[in-house]
């Protein structure tokens, strides 16, 4: 089943980026994933199936 991802989630991923962060911004979803670094502002691209493995929490907004 696959992870409940939505545009504008924080996630934390298991392996820190090499600028040392390890929260990442969720740009884009659908067969891949776009994270942009929340220290650095790198954008990265992955297949869906690799960021899910990678991901250890979602950090969600909650707007009520």
């Amino acid at each position: 089943m696959p992870m409940d991802l939505r545009p504008n989630d924080r996630v934390e991923m298991k392996k820190p980026h090499p600028c040392g962060e390890t929260r990442w911004l969720v740009t884009r979803v659908g067969m891949d994933v776009k994270l942009t670094c929340t220290r650095c502002g790198r954008e990265i691209m992955l297949p869906r199936a690799k960021a899910e493995h990678g991901i250890r929490k979602i950090i969600r907004e909650e707007t009520t």
